[in-house]
């Protein structure tokens, strides 16, 4: 799927002519600005309130403006904490591999010895695996930002008074593709605005709690005691948890297609 989506990008011209037509009118752009990121953080966390103790909110990024600037930080919070809570779940899952992941652990080729941490079970997949985990998040990260899928749904980048944290669908798309990425089953799609809102509060802080639980996680293994409530549960990890492809990982994958004749 991920190889078809990043096909269907680089053909996406096409495609825009076909959808012109009928493509839905965007909104018209409604900014949001300090005032109004200080009145959300009183929503989101009503006992700590505003806190910027380095004033990201007050500065102008690449020459955008406030608003746009606010709006990027915006996104880049909720991305990063959808991010974490999937990386914390997934760290546990890794950490479990021989019990919670036991029937993917024994299909993998080559199989994964016993006894690995969570980020040693990374360093221990294929190279070939690890790009393609990686060009699969860089294809959903191009579809985010890409302005005609955007348009497909009728909004804006947020940066010119989108929504933060707003996943397009793949209406846009040259191939089919039978669920979305965010809210595949529309669960959400009978939710009024104040609805959605409340949630989205609720999954910013979430996504907060999670990047702290995640660093905590890594922090542990990285450096034995620096994490006391972490102590005998997470082992220590010699490698370097900021180098993805340090180990590269196994090399046998490469020539999995020769092997079949």
């Amino acid at each position: 799927m991920a190889l078809s989506m990043l096909s269907s990008s680089m053909a996406f011209q096409s495609a825009t002519a076909m959808q012109s037509a009928t493509a839905v009118r965007a909104p018209a752009a409604a900014m949001f600005g300090k005032s109004d990121l200080e009145a959300l953080a009183k929503e989101q966390n009503p006992v700590l309130g505003y806190y910027d103790p380095i004033g990201l909110a007050d500065i102008d990024l690449w020459g955008q403006g406030e608003e746009a600037s606010i709006a990027w930080l915006r996104h880049a919070e909720i991305k990063h904490g959808r991010i974490a809570m999937a990386g914390f779940v997934g760290y546990m899952a890794a950490a479990n591999y021989e019990t919670i992941g036991a029937p993917m652990a024994a299909s993998m080729y080559p199989a994964l010895p016993s006894g690995l941490s969570a980020p040693e079970v990374w360093d221990a997949i294929p190279f070939l695996a690890k790009l393609q985990i990686i060009g699969a998040i860089g294809v959903f990260e191009h579809i985010s930002e890409d302005k005609n899928f955007l348009a497909a749904d009728g909004m804006t980048h947020y940066m010119r008074g989108g929504k933060p944290g707003y996943m397009p669908t793949f209406s846009a798309n040259v191939h089919p593709v039978p669920l979305n990425l965010w809210d595949p089953f529309g669960f959400t799609k009978g939710l009024s605005a104040e609805q959605k809102a409340k949630k989205l509060n609720a999954e910013v802080n979430n996504g907060r709690l999670a990047m702290i639980g995640l660093f905590g996680f890594i922090s542990a293994g990285s450096v034995p005691g620096s994490v006391p409530a972490l102590d005998g549960i997470i082992p220590a990890y010699s490698g370097d948890v900021m180098a993805p492809f340090l180990p590269t990982g196994t090399m046998e994958s490469i020539w999995t297609l020769g092997k079949v004749w």
